[in-house]
């Protein structure tokens, strides 16, 4: 049996100014090698060729874009997610949620725990971000019981010390503009964590920043690469904090 569009959940896409601007550089660049190509001499059709060539570059770009948003997405929130051992009964973060791959993937995970969903909901990192996107989507993945949805800066986290078993993070804490507010949310995140709690942040930026604050913080750290069909290199940062903080 097949879904309607509208039933199926809708994970957004991510940058999507970015990809704007790419498809309209490719089509302006592909109108101007063919007009130079066309009507213009011998060196003019040098520069198509050039021109041409960038284009082409765009378009796997797109590509990659598509298959990130489709497929590849899903694919590295299950690799986070096996990374950590469930009972079904912990207190989950996901910081940055958007439209809740994350924090709905760990929900599907839970029987008695609960799955905890925050961000500012900027609309430049993710087509049509906010809360009611991510709330539908919980629905939709039918474990809207098991999630809640805030406002909040990771910088500012409102939430208790030692609150969450796991706090995860994809492709979020690189959009704050300084090392001083990335270093202030790793700090945050070490705070609600629980002692013997797991955080991962996944990003294409900062990852070794990231580690290396973890570790100033006492935690134990490692780094791995995500091998994925994607228009950027995503690393995922492990901190487990310890027993006895």
């Amino acid at each position: 049996m097949r879904h309607s569009r509208s039933s199926m959940p809708d994970y957004g896409v991510d940058a999507p100014r970015t990809g704007v601007m790419i498809l309209f550089a490719v089509i302006a660049s592909l109108v101007l090698a063919g007009f130079l190509y066309m009507y213009g001499n011998g060196l003019a059709k040098t520069a198509a060729r050039i021109i041409f060539s960038f284009s082409i570059t765009g378009i796997i770009v797109l590509i990659l874009i598509w298959l990130y948003t489709r497929k590849e997405k899903f694919r590295h929130r299950n690799r986070m997610l096996n990374m950590l051992t469930w009972k079904g009964d912990e207190q989950v973060l996901d910081i940055g949620t958007g439209h809740g791959l994350l924090m709905i993937g760990a929900a599907k995970r839970l029987s008695t725990g609960h799955s905890v969903g925050v961000d500012i909901w900027s609309k430049k990192d993710l087509s049509n971000n906010s809360p009611r996107a991510a709330i539908t989507n919980a629905k939709l993945e039918e474990v809207i019981n098991k999630v809640t949805v805030m406002d909040a800066n990771a910088q500012d986290l409102p939430l208790a010390n030692s609150s969450f078993d796991y706090v995860l993070s994809n492709l979020c804490l690189h959009n704050i503009p300084d090392k001083e507010g990335r270093a202030k949310a790793c700090s945050e995140i070490v705070r609600v964590l629980k002692p013997g709690g797991t955080a991962l942040i996944s990003d294409f930026r900062h990852t070794k920043e990231y580690e290396t604050e973890f570790k100033k913080l006492g935690l134990e750290t490692s780094r791995t690469y995500s091998l994925l069909a994607a228009p950027m290199f995503l690393y995922i940062v492990k901190a487990v904090k310890k027993e006895m903080f």
